[in-house]
């Protein structure tokens, strides 16, 4: 299946991980946007990934703790 031009691709980046609000880490969907990409139009998916910029921006740093030896 061809994606019309204006059709956003999906944003996700492989780091699939929710926060306790449940915003992916990677992509800045929430669950519910993320449920809903495979239906949702090409405007719908638009407005998606202007959300999902915005959570990106908003968000502070996330910073990993290494390890303990």
């Amino acid at each position: 299946m061809t994606l019309p031009a204006n059709d956003p691709d999906s944003p996700c980046v492989r780091n699939c991980c929710l926060d306790d609000a449940e915003v992916c880490i990677g992509c800045g969907r929430h669950l519910q946007e993320i449920l809903r990409w495979s239906h949702a139009d090409a405007s719908e998916r638009q407005a998606i990934v202007a959300r999902a910029a915005a959570r990106r921006e908003a968000r502070p740093p996330i910073w990993f703790r290494p390890r303990d030896p």
